[in-house]
């Protein structure tokens, strides 16, 4: 199991819409998640700065495939259509990320 951070910013005026969506996350779009051996997806929000850090737990062999997997569910992809307008990309992230992948440096159970 590999845990995983990343960080988006969140545009002010949408905050309250990406609430509304994440308060009700399509059954698909779930399953799509799942089936990629994503598990304990938590993402939080950091105001005044907008910031959006998501954590998970992959528990998968083959992150780039299990993440074209996803990237490739119609359903998916239909709900990064309502997500990405909320969403302020960092300028920093790497090239073809979307969110901001982090390092991890510490951890305790």
């Amino acid at each position: 199991m590999e845990r995983m951070g990343m960080v988006i910013g969140i545009a002010p005026g949408k905050i309250d819409e990406y609430k509304a969506l994440h308060a009700a996350v399509w059954p698909q779009v779930l399953a799509t998640l799942a089936a990629a051996h994503v598990r304990n997806y938590t993402i939080f929000l950091r105001e005044p700065e907008n910031l959006l850090f998501g954590y998970w737990e992959y528990h998968g062999s083959d992150f780039d495939a299990d993440m074209r997997a996803v990237a490739d569910d119609p359903e998916t992809r239909r709900w990064w259509t309502f997500c990405g307008p909320c969403q302020r990309p960092l300028e920093s992230r790497a090239e073809g990320e979307h969110w901001a992948m982090m390092q991890p440096v510490f951890h305790a159970d």
